[in-house]
């Protein structure tokens, strides 16, 4: 048995594993990477990897840092098996449709792949429910309920003839949280590939409906605008969820327009409403009688024309936008328009890749240029780290401990600081078991762990 680690290795994005049997290779995930141009870059490269032993992909969920290069392998003459739960696929088919999208919007050189690619990739997808094993040559896959996003899971794969197993956190949700079941415990593994994008933080108790009741309440005093650049997938839905819960109870003034200014944001909410099985327990209690997801004051911009509008709207307003790291989509205008006004709150709810214009202004830049704009931030810059959809540092750490038989923990999707940090906790706190913080194309043997 062999891991070879092709991305998300002492970065954040590119989610890409190959783990080979004596007869199978299996690949997770194969996303795209993102932020910095040198790592964006590698979207480019094929993978390090004998394409003919790919037997199958395993795709943990569809965020496109780690589903975002799949119908790359049409062209690398891969035409079996993608396994992904129904969620996923869902979900999976938005994000590559719009992926393929603005790339063709943009320059030439930046198209990956087309509309037609993605087809023919979707074609290839097998569904899987979660805990029900099921054969992949040499191995024997198990997924399990990640509790990071609709349909997201920790994939277990057991070489069938040495027993031995290998477990990928894929990424591992921050329960609990108001939409989705908990993040399931896997009880037995020898060797754990998981992420550690906040292993160096503890996101502390969950205010963030505090938090946004403070914020819509100067915002309505001030008829200032709350900007907030969102992630389509399970972050805007968590957002009309809280304003929708603070409209019923009288927190927030039902008058509040709120713009969910997205065309995947909505496609993907409507997503959501066809999976109320996953659902947290009072979720699926609301569902019964109500749709969380609606409220007075909901402005669905499906159009460009009416997100052009947005900016007549004079008075308090919250405009909730992609992307969620501020790198394309139309939260780029509101930027351009709202930023300058000290009346304005930017609101960040999720994590800001290195190399994004969402990390510059997080960082304190005073000015950023935007598509040759220079722009003066006089917005107040806000951040609700209690919203991310990632575990921290002591989740992942009890996600660990409670794993029967681990040897050794691979630390992927982080950057060097949470990664280094992270290892040392788990050196204090999991006597026994051995570090690895791989990088790009290193490879191990685990047949000698």
């Amino acid at each position: 048995m062999k891991l070879k680690f092709l991305g998300a290795a002492k970065t954040v994005t590119g989610s890409n594993f190959f783990l080979t049997g004596d007869n199978t290779g299996i690949m997770v995930d194969f996303g795209m990477f993102q932020g910095k141009p040198e790592e964006v870059g590698l979207n480019n490269v094929k993978p390090n990897i004998d394409f003919n032993k790919l037997s199958a992909v395993l795709l943990t969920h569809a965020h496109l840092d780690h589903c975002g290069r799949l119908p790359l392998l049409v062209h690398y003459g891969f035409n079996g098996p993608i396994f992904m739960t129904e969620a996923t696929k869902a979900l999976a088919e938005l994000v590559l449709h719009d992926a393929a999208k603005i790339a063709k919007e943009a320059e030439a050189k930046s198209v990956l792949y087309t509309d037609e690619d993605v087809e023919v990739i979707l074609k290839q997808v097998s569904l899987v429910e979660y805990d029900k094993p099921f054969d992949v040559g040499d191995f024997s896959i198990t997924f399990v309920d990640a509790g990071h996003i609709l349909g997201s899971a920790s994939v277990i794969a057991e070489e069938r003839k040495t027993n031995k197993r290998v477990v990928f956190s894929g990424d591992l949700g921050n329960t609990p949280e108001p939409l989705l079941s908990p993040t399931h415990f896997v009880h037995k593994a020898h060797v754990a590939v998981v992420e550690s994008t906040y292993g160096d933080e503890t996101h502390g108790p969950r205010e963030e409906v505090g938090d946004l009741v403070k914020i819509i309440k100067k915002a309505e005093m001030s008829r200032g605008t709350v900007l907030i650049p969102s992630f389509s997938i399970e972050r805007a839905q968590e957002l009309l969820y809280i304003f929708d819960q603070l409209k019923k109870e009288g927190k927030m003034d039902n008058k509040t327009p709120v713009f969910l200014d997205s065309p995947m944001a909505i496609k993907a909410t409507m997503i959501f409403k066809d999976f109320p099985v996953l659902f947290s327990k009072r979720l699926k209690d609301q569902v019964k009688t109500d749709d969380p997801f609606d409220f007075p004051g909901l402005v669905v911009c499906d159009t460009i024309e009416k997100s052009k509008q947005v900016k007549n709207y004079e008075g308090v307003k919250v405009i909730v936008a992609g992307s969620g790291m501020m790198s394309g989509g139309r939260i780029i205008h509101h930027a351009i328009n709202y930023l300058g006004d000290p009346n304005t709150q930017l609101v960040i709810v999720g994590y800001q890749a290195e190399g994004t214009l969402g990390r510059e202004i997080l960082d304190g830049k005073s000015s950023v240029n935007i598509w040759g704009n220079w722009i003066n931030i006089k917005a107040e810059i806000l951040e609700i780290k209690t919203m991310s959809a990632h575990a921290d540092q002591g989740q992942v750490i009890s996600w660990l401990k409670k794993i029967e038989g681990l040897e050794e923990a691979a630390l992927v999707h982080g950057e060097e600081l949470p990664r280094l940090v992270l290892s040392e906790k788990i050196h204090m706190e999991l006597q026994g078991v051995k570090v690895v913080l791989p990088v790009v194309n290193q490879e191990i043997d685990l047949s000698v762990q």
